[in-house]
Formats: structure tokens, sequence, C-alpha cells
């Protein structure tokens, strides 16, 4: 018994990672769809990050007294970087930019164009140089978003926030990878100081742009909650940092290919958005480019 253990032990964490990474695709595909759904609705932006980071920010208040709410181990500027490429302003910026984007689009302008700008920081600022298959993945990228450009007069009528406003909300996401990854916290306890930090913010907003959670129906709270809360806030957390540790960073992030197109096809479907050619095609270019990014098709020496 004790010979096969080991042998079955990869498979089985292998499989549980491919597993929790699939999850998390699905997660951020439907906090696409239901921020989405919401920035058309009483709630506002505010409304859903008080909940997106206030809820997170109750669970996870162990962690955050076991580090304290301003490390002395972490150097300030990947901490700073962190609260705002992930929290707060983040969220705002994401939903200003969603009030005029169908949230098929959106998944090839957010999470479709995050590696990119992730790459860009890595090669103009870091030094980093990617391989010839990342370097066609970054092209695809860029071909997927000039596609959904030229096609969405004809699909969707996007405007200039969309493709201004969502990028900007995908680089500030790359700043916090990289901030991340270089702070040394683990994923519990950047998320207890993201949600921390980002809640104090909402609640510093909260005098000048207001509430209306107070007059929403209670299913669309209790949809949010679950969704931005429970599902976005704190278990995409917890599975990514599963799927990082079972298959190993390049290989989870590679599921992030997946996202533009689980964004269209759930908005087309519980939205009703229209699919065009356009963003069908530009989804489909942007996952492959995303694939391509991470490096994990790309010769190992």
């Amino acid at each position: 018994m004790t010979a096969a253990t080991p042998a079955a032990s990869p498979s089985l964490s292998a499989g549980l990672g491919a597993l929790s990474a699939l999850s998390v695709v699905l997660i951020w595909a439907a906090w696409l769809v239901s921020t989405r759904h919401s920035v058309g609705t009483s709630l506002t932006a505010l409304d859903l990050s008080l909940l997106r980071y206030g809820i997170p920010a109750i669970v996870l208040t162990p962690v955050l007294m076991r580090t304290g709410i301003w490390p002395k181990r972490v150097k300030k500027l990947p901490l700073v970087l962190m609260v705002l490429g992930s929290g707060a302003l983040f969220f705002q910026i994401v939903g200003f930019g969603m009030r005029s984007t169908p949230a098929s689009a959106a998944g090839v302008l957010l999470p479709g164009t995050m590696p990119l700008a992730a790459a860009l920081i890595g090669i103009l600022v870091l030094g980093e140089r990617p391989d010839p298959l990342r370097r066609l993945g970054i092209l695809a990228i860029l071909a997927g978003g000039l596609l959904l450009l030229f096609g969405s007069s004809a699909d969707a009528g996007l405007t200039w926030k969309s493709f201004v406003i969502l990028p900007i909300g995908a680089t500030l996401w790359a700043a916090y990878t990289h901030a991340f990854r270089h702070s040394g916290l683990t994923a519990f306890e950047g998320g207890a100081l993201i949600c921390f930090w980002s809640t104090v913010i909402n609640l510093l907003l909260l005098p000048f742009l207001g509430t209306h959670l107070h007059e929403a129906p209670m299913a669309e709270i209790g949809l949010q909650v679950v969704t931005q809360g429970l599902l976005s806030g704190l278990a995409a957390t917890v599975l990514y940092g599963a799927a990082v540790r079972s298959l190993g960073g390049t290989q989870a992030a590679a599921y992030t290919a997946v996202t533009p197109a689980a964004a269209a096809f759930g908005g087309a479907f519980f939205l009703g958005e229209p699919l065009g050619w356009a963003t069908i095609t530009a989804a489909m270019i942007t996952g492959v480019g995303v694939l391509l990014s991470t490096g994990i098709l790309s010769r190992r020496t």
C-alpha cells in the first residue's frame, strides 16, 4: 500500500489542479456576466465593490490578524500596487467600462488582454525576453483586440470606453500580478490585505457616492453576494492557489485561455447578448493567444 501511494498522488494532484483551474475560469466568466448584468440595474459599481471585497475581508479576518494590516516584511511598493491593481480602484474602473460593454466583448478586452499587459510590463520594466511562441501569443491577443475593434460597429457598437477603460483595468491587474509575485505573500495573505484595504477605500467613498444596496431586490443582492463575494472574491483565490500548487504557475495560467470564449457564450445565454462573427472570432483568437503567451507550449531546454 505504501508503494502505491506515491505513484497515484501526482495523477490525483494534477486532476484536482486542472479541476480547480477550470473552476476559476468559470468563476471569472460568471463574474463578467454578473457584473455586466448588475451595472445596468439599481446596483452601482460601489455597491458591487462593497460585496466583492467586504465579504472576503470578513472571512479572511483570521489571516489578517496574523499578518497585520501592513506587514513589515513586505515592501511598500508591491503592496500598494497589489491594492491598486486588483482592489477597489480596479473594480471601479472595470465597472465604469462595463456599463457600455457586453460581457462577450469584455471577456476579450479584460481577461484576454491581461496576459498582453503582463508581458509588456515584463519586457519593458523587468527586462524579460519572451521566446518566439510567447511573442506569437502576444501578437494573437493584439490581433483579437483589433478584430473586435473593426467588427464592433456591426456587432455591438462598442464605444471608446470599452477599448480604453477595460485595457486600463487589465494593465492594473497585470501590475498586481508582478507585484504579488515579488511580495512574498501567500494567496490568502495577499487576498486578506487587498480586501481589507479595498473595503476601507469603499467605506471612505460611501458618503460621497452613496449606496443602493438597501433599495435593490433581495434576489439581486443574493446573486451578487454569491458571484462577487463568495465566488470571485473568496473561492477563486483559494482555487487558483490550489491550481498553482498542483500544476505550476505556467500550466495553471494556461487555463485562462478559456475565459474570453466562456464570457462570450455566457453573455449570450444569460443576458441575451448578440454573438456576431467578430466577437466569436476575436474570443477564439485571443484565447489561443493567451494560451501561447503563458509559455506552456514553449520548448523546454
